[in-house]
């Protein structure tokens, strides 16, 4: 019997999650098509019963909003879930292309290196906001770290020459080799991280 591939093209056979914390939460069962349609939406922690890269794509179909004003919309993005199937489909065979390693192990790379490890949350005590260093969990960091690459593909592509496709491809793999200078999902999270240090 012939195995399961992503796409019919990638297997997720070999593929390991170096970071222990992520293991349980990055999800790398083969499917073909990766969607779920809403299967497990009903269940507690039901992201991580999906496949990594169905929620890649669902991630792309709400990038998130860009300031008060919404000067980036995620209006334009949602619902176009073939769309989106195509892009991350197009990535992926431009990111094997160039790095020669199979496209779903750069994407764990990249996840692992963007995700945070603790952050900043503010409570009040008495009449005052306190700030302090937390750490983050799991299925949060997971959820941050998709997040954060998404949208940095999203703004280098908006209203720009560049397509989503190339700046999806220009993310992931600046992501995956921890390249502060081209991927700003890195940007982000040493940014928040040393935010976190400063209020420990």
């Amino acid at each position: 019997m012939e195995k399961i591939k992503i796409f019919g093209k990638w297997s997720v056979e070999g593929i390991e999650v170096k970071d222990p914390g992520l293991k349980r939460y990055i999800n790398l069962q083969p499917q073909i098509i990766p969607k779920t349609d809403g299967r497990y939406t009903q269940q507690q922690f039901h992201k991580s019963k999906m496949n990594i890269v169905e929620r890649l794509i669902n991630k792309l179909r709400v990038p998130g909003h860009r300031g008060k004003k919404h000067v980036l919309t995620s209006g334009r993005a949602v619902d176009k879930t073939l769309t989106h199937y195509k892009i991350v489909k197009e990535a992926f065979e431009k990111i094997e292309k160039i790095t020669g390693k199979n496209p779903i192990a750069v994407l764990v790379g990249a996840i692992e290196n963007a995700a945070l490890r603790e952050e900043i949350t503010a409570y009040q005590l008495g009449g005052i906001i306190v700030r302090r260093a937390v750490v983050t969990s799991p299925q949060r960091r997971v959820d941050l770290a998709l997040r954060n690459i998404v949208q940095a593909a999203y703004r280098k592509s908006f209203g720009k020459k560049m397509s989503m496709v190339d700046a999806l491809v220009e993310e992931i793999i600046g992501a995956y080799n921890n390249d502060i200078s081209k991927s700003e999902a890195i940007k982000e999270r040493e940014r928040i991280e040393r935010e976190a240090e400063g209020a420990r």
